[in-house]
């Protein structure tokens, strides 16, 4: 037994071992601060065990988070999927520039172009409604895994252990509302396969734009800057929540009134320095520090490169479409904003899982792993085969990968395809009982459903969709025969069955112009009259886009249930393999991250992403002015370039760097979500906007390090300065209480 207990202690050395050197192949140098980052997203739940004054920070744990009173977590908000503050009494939010991209881009025209000239409500009644936004604020919450573990059987299979799973949510997020009328209702999964918990929501649908620079600030240096560092990019914007006289959430009507949030923040003019304590709240998206090497490999070999390729091509596509027509570019600006950020950090993704050589220090991991299981029987019969059979989950994946990605993404790449796709889903999904629909057409979800399809209708562009529709065409006919055979035979292949044939180029290109002459969808009153319409009458319709859905249907139904039977059985792995590493690593466990709100807490700090570099953590305006060309994507307003000529910084100047701060970097652990997330200075005031990361953290998702993983905000001062110095929106400057002079 003793012998059992130093080899454990032995295995546990060997991962730490592991984990150190993933520090030393990213970072190889160190920066000059001995400060130790901390890694975790905190569960809100948790914050009461975290030693937190020791950070510095001067708020109690119940001071941030608490069920029995105000606290600083009712002035944080999720905008869509991104985070936001209240910094009013009125309902007013701040969060980032691309979060608000859609409410601007939609909002604007080729004569009044909001994302060129930015925008600006002079009154409350100038305030622009963002169709498709949502505010939700969270209310309470409670652990339901009993309940939702309960509707699983030792004899299901994997497929209808997911269905079980999902069924069981679903009814317990509708008996949440009918039991908390007016909010919303969510059921998280908190560890895979293992826990789950009810979340309760506020739930606002009248928001507004309010204020957004122009997105030669919002957007200041593109994608060429996107997720680098130094970073000069004022990305925020001022929205604002609405709610019915009553102040029930509503709708969006002339007669609603602002929101008043229980708590709002308070704003702290003069920042943070190098070195300050920096706490985050937001709603990070989901990482994936815990899965296995199988999964990386899949990630690093399959998925991320066919993302990249993809979105590369996609990207080109519709810039070329827009170069010339300021109408058709602004329709596919937003989507190419997207793209753009996730091919990017794909990219960095790749070079970072190879660089840092993620998948071998996982092997390590795993290996130390398996030593400390092996070294008990017991462990042995409810561990050993873990590992083996979650790798068996991912050959498959990886198999299947070049085929099943370019197929599920036939009907998102054609914008036409997607909007007929959700059209013919609807109606196949709403004639079953309310409970056994996909989740985005419950009725509680449809209302919404409906919108977001309004709203991509707004940015189909039927010549540059024939392009789109060409090009994935032309990627199935090449991987037609190529293939091995899927694993489910229950039905044949409709999509291959269907790029069989074309024979040649010319059959094809045929096809997709016959298509887009055959299509009305993009009218908006067809569309709107196919919504209305059964199965049945679907099925009938003329209309190419309908008609082609209808033939790829069997086997994009034949893909979701795939993919769920693969959910199935990783949940259940996965859950598994969680309750051994929690026993195996004790007080090293650190949870993955899943779009509940979190707490993360760091230190305004530079690093060295290569030997012989540093990069301190603050920019300034002067940075600005040095970077802009004149342009695109380095192109700064007029007003900006004399105020910086004119030295007219206001009290937004740093007191020894001289300039207006614009950007920090700070080591906090964050990832997709956090945007928009409030940086908070050790009491809780608000001193910056946090948007994105370095190139080096973007495997954040996959791996934290403290040399490496850093965040990236907008400075409250260059926030203030730009919104009243520059633009005199001094109105809002007076409503979050923060004296323009």
């Amino acid at each position: 037994m003793q012998l059992m207990k130093s080899n454990s202690r032995l295995v546990k050395l060997t991962i730490r071992a592991a984990t150190l050197l993933l520090v030393v192949l990213v970072c190889p140098s160190s920066q000059p601060n001995s400060t130790i980052a901390v890694e975790g997203m905190f569960p809100i739940n948790e914050i009461a065990s975290l030693d937190l004054g020791s950070t510095g920070l001067k708020l109690s744990a119940d001071q941030v988070f608490s069920t029995e009173k105000t606290c600083l977590v009712d002035g944080i908000c999720r905008v869509n999927t991104c985070t936001g503050s209240f910094v009013s009494a009125d309902g007013l939010i701040i969060t980032n520039h691309h979060c608000a991209y859609r409410a601007i881009q939609t909002a604007s025209t080729a004569e009044r172009d909001y994302l060129a000239d930015g925008f600006q409500a002079r009154s409350r009644a100038d305030e622009i409604p963002s169709r498709g936004y949502t505010v939700r604020i969270t209310e309470s919450f409670r652990d339901v895994s009993q309940e939702v573990l309960s509707a699983v059987t030792s004899n299901m299979t994997f497929l209808d252990r997911t269905q079980a799973i999902e069924k069981r949510q679903k009814e317990l997020e509708k008996f949440a509302e009918s039991e908390n009328p007016g909010l919303r209702a969510e059921v998280a999964e908190m560890f895979t396969g293992k826990s789950y918990m009810l979340f309760l929501y506020t739930y606002l649908k009248d928001v507004r734009l309010v204020f957004a620079p122009p997105a030669s600030i919002g957007n200041f240096g593109g994608d060429v800057d996107n997720w680098e560092w130094p970073r000069h990019t004022g990305d925020f914007s001022f929205m604002r929540a609405y709610v019915s006289p009553d102040g029930a959430s509503a709708e969006y009507s002339p007669n609603n009134v602002p929101y008043k949030p229980k708590r709002f923040l308070q704003v702290e003019a003069s920042g943070v320095g190098e070195n300050d304590f920096v706490m985050l709240l937001g709603y990070p998206g989901r990482t994936a520090r815990h899965k296995t090497s199988h999964f990386l490999q899949y990630e690093r070999d399959q998925r991320l490169p066919f993302i990249v390729d993809l979105y590369q091509w996609e990207i080109g596509v519709m810039q070329a479409a827009g170069r010339d027509n300021r109408s058709l570019a602004l329709k596919h600006t937003n989507r190419i904003q997207s793209l753009a950020n996730v091919e990017k950090r794909s990219r960095g993704q790749l070079k970072g899982l190879n660089r840092a050589q993620l998948v071998e220090t996982r092997l390590q991991q795993e290996s130390a792993l398996q030593d400390y299981i092996n070294n008990d029987p017991e462990r042995v019969r409810r561990h050993g085969r873990l590992l083996p059979d979650i790798g068996r989950v991912y050959h498959e994946l990886s198999t299947q990968a070049p085929l099943e990605l370019t197929q599920a993404n036939l009907v998102i790449t054609c914008r036409s395809l997607a909007l007929a796709f959700t059209i013919y889903d609807a109606a196949r999904e709403r004639v079953k009982p309310d409970i056994e629909r996909e989740v985005a057409y419950m009725d509680r979800n449809y209302e919404l459903t409906v919108q977001q399809l309004l709203l991509a209708h707004q940015d189909l562009d039927l010549p540059t969709d024939r392009i789109m529709l060409q090009g994935m065409l032309e990627r199935l006919v090449k991987l037609n025969g190529n293939q091995p055979a899927p694993p489910s035979k229950t039905q044949s292949d409709s999509i291959l069955d269907f790029v069989r044939g074309f024979q040649d180029k010319q059959a094809l290109s045929d096809f997709v112009v016959a298509y887009v002459a055959g299509t009305r969808i993009g009218e908006k009153e067809s569309l709107q009259k196919y919504l209305q319409l059964s199965p049945q009458e679907l099925d009938q319709s003329p209309d190419t886009a309908i008609r082609l859905v209808a033939k790829c249907y069997p086997r994009l139904m034949e893909l979701r249930a795939i993919d769920k039977r693969r959910e199935g059985a990783l949940s259940q792995l996965y859950g598994e393999l969680l309750s051994a590493k929690q026993a195996f690593l004790a007080d090293n466990f650190v949870p993955d991250a899943n779009s509940t709100l979190r707490l993360t807490h760091g230190t305004v700090r530079g690093f060295s992403p290569e030997d012989a570099v540093y990069k301190s953590p603050i920019t300034t305006l002067k940075g600005v002015v040095e970077k802009t060309t004149g342009e695109a994507p380095f192109i700064m307003p007029r007003r900006v370039l004399d105020l910086f000529q004119q030295r007219a910084f206001g009290r937004f100047a740093h007191p020894v760097l001289g300039q207006v701060p614009v950007a920090l970097l700070y080591d906090t652990d964050t990832t997709g979500g956090n945007s928009g997330s409030p940086i908070l200075n050790n009491e809780g005031k608000l001193v910056g906007v946090n948007f994105d990361r370095a190139f080096e953290a973007t495997i954040n998702d996959f791996a934290w390090n403290q040399n490496y993983s850093r965040s990236i905000g907008v400075d409250i001062r260059y926030v203030l300065w730009i919104t009243g110095n520059v633009f005199g929106a001094t109105q809002l400057l007076e409503e979050m209480e923060v004296p323009s002079r």
